[in-house]
């Protein structure tokens, strides 16, 4: 009897550090995914229904005029210096499309390191943690949000990129995973979380 529970003891720890062996690789690449991505962060002024129009319109016109930045020549490592270059005019196109709307509302750019939870775009997902992003932030920038991924370049549909060419084998495997079926970004996200929490005390 005494053998048997050793046997389960046993049995138990082994599983045990498989499982911790196996979160502590999934929580690697995700820090190598968080490290290769670039991310859009739009703010909205608030939540009402005509700042939210807003918003999309002036991501809309973000993403036109911007093409010099949104068609994957951007990333971590030149972000803050190509944006540097283009800022004044998505400053100017998104000013001149809320003046047309008859508001005026200030916009401010900027790039930085932000929270994200895990997060589903078109067939990819990207685990939470902290992500480079050139917010625009609009007014109060107090409403609900949108994003895309500027690189790999994910925020124009007609261009979707063959993933294959920015992440590694590993990368690919979990930015492919299905979070519902895969408790691990879970684990990763609660972790960030707590994280970003103390980070921010």
């Amino acid at each position: 009897m005494k053998k048997f529970k050793l046997f389960e003891i046993s049995l138990l720890v082994g599983f045990l550090i498989a499982v911790a062996f196996s979160i502590t690789s999934f929580a690697g690449t995700c820090e190598e995914v968080r490290g290769d991505v670039l991310r859009l962060h739009v703010l909205a002024n608030s939540d009402s229904e005509e700042d939210q129009q807003l918003k999309l319109k002036v991501r809309d016109a973000l993403l036109k005029s911007g093409k010099n930045i949104f068609d994957g020549s951007l990333t971590r490592e030149n972000a803050e210096e190509k944006i540097k270059e283009e800022k004044e005019i998505l400053i100017e196109t998104a000013e001149k499309v809320i003046e047309e709307n008859g508001f005026d509302y200030d916009v401010e750019i900027t790039v930085t390191e932000e929270f994200f939870t895990t997060r589903t775009y078109e067939n990819v997902t990207l685990p939470a943690g902290k992500y480079m992003a050139l917010r625009v932030l609009i007014g109060e920038s107090a409403g609900k949000n949108w994003w895309c991924v500027m690189f790999p370049p994910l925020c124009i549909p007609a261009v979707q990129p063959d993933i294959n060419l920015f992440f590694t084998e590993d990368e690919i495997k979990l930015v492919e995973s299905d979070p519902k079926y895969e408790p691990r970004f879970k684990i990763v996200e609660i972790y960030e979380s707590l994280k970003n929490r103390f980070d921010n005390n």
